[in-house]
């Protein structure tokens, strides 16, 4: 019989990679050659939405920003540029937070902004 090496490694990282694995559907949690490939296409798309999620968010932001500056008869682009002008130093993610809950203040914004 031949010799076993490096058999307590290998059950290791199979191990690691079959719990990485928990939770996929069908033999791609159970084979270790179907998990590898589901792990690493997981990771892959992992890496590339926490990218993309930064820039869904800033477009979700800039489309409340948009929508609340419309009510006050403003375009965003004017009203950003406003804002810019008076150094007023607000980012996106707080105005748009402004327009959705506390839309008094984010009318006297704007009002500055005109003035």
């Amino acid at each position: 019989m031949p010799k076993v090496k490096h058999a307590v490694a290998t059950k290791k990282h199979r191990k690691r990679v079959l719990n990485a694995a928990e939770g996929q559907w069908g033999g791609r949690h159970r084979f270790y050659r179907r998990a590898m490939e589901s792990v690493a296409k997981g990771r892959m798309y992992g890496f590339r939405d926490r990218k993309a999620k930064k820039r869904d968010f800033r477009s979700l932001w800039i489309v409340r920003i948009n929508a609340a500056c419309r009510e006050h008869d403003i375009s965003y682009s004017k009203f950003m540029s406003g804002l810019k002008k008076l150094k007023i130093l607000i980012d996106r993610k707080m105005l748009a937070e402004l327009a959705v809950s506390d839309n008094k203040v984010f009318g006297k914004l704007v009002e500055m902004v005109k003035a």
